[in-house]
């Protein structure tokens, strides 16, 4: 009287399943490594545009790019002169009392001016003034860069 202890014969190698198989144990991870892979370009192509929030229509420029700060800020012009610090909406007067709280230290932090297009040159040199009144005498004029002969 023999009794068979395990499965059915086979020296125990576990179940098996339809046709004689046994069941595979490892995780295939290829296509989450590829979903990975497509995210990560994707957030590549999409972060920078997501460092301004104020839609500006922007003059086109041949200007090398500029390296990219830890302490930055963004002063933005819309088509309608509104003043925008970071993405916050200011005031008419108010920028000249919120730059000068944001000095720190012997070097201010780098400035970056946006203007849209259509706004005279009245305006964003207007804004430029309330600029250097705060001490902030380095601007940096943000434009599209265009390879393009004009």
């Amino acid at each position: 009287m023999a009794m068979s202890m395990g499965s059915g014969g086979g020296g125990g190698r576990g179940r098996r399943g339809r046709g004689g198989r046994a069941a595979m144990s490892e995780i295939n991870v290829t296509p989450l490594v590829d979903v990975m892979l497509v995210l990560l370009i994707i957030f590549m192509v999409t972060a920078p545009m997501l460092a301004a929030g104020i839609p500006v229509d922007l003059p086109d420029s041949k200007a090398d790019p500029l390296d990219q700060q830890q302490d930055q800020i963004t002063v933005s012009l819309d088509a309608q002169g509104n003043v925008f610090l970071d993405d916050q909406q200011l005031a008419p007067g108010e920028l000249t009392e919120r730059l000068a709280g944001l000095r720190k230290g012997p070097k201010p932090p780098l400035v970056t001016l946006r203007a849209d297009r259509v706004l005279d040159w009245g305006r964003i040199a207007a804004v430029m003034g309330e600029l250097n009144a705060a001490g902030f005498k380095s601007i940096s004029l943000v434009t599209n860069s265009s390879s393009a002969p004009q």
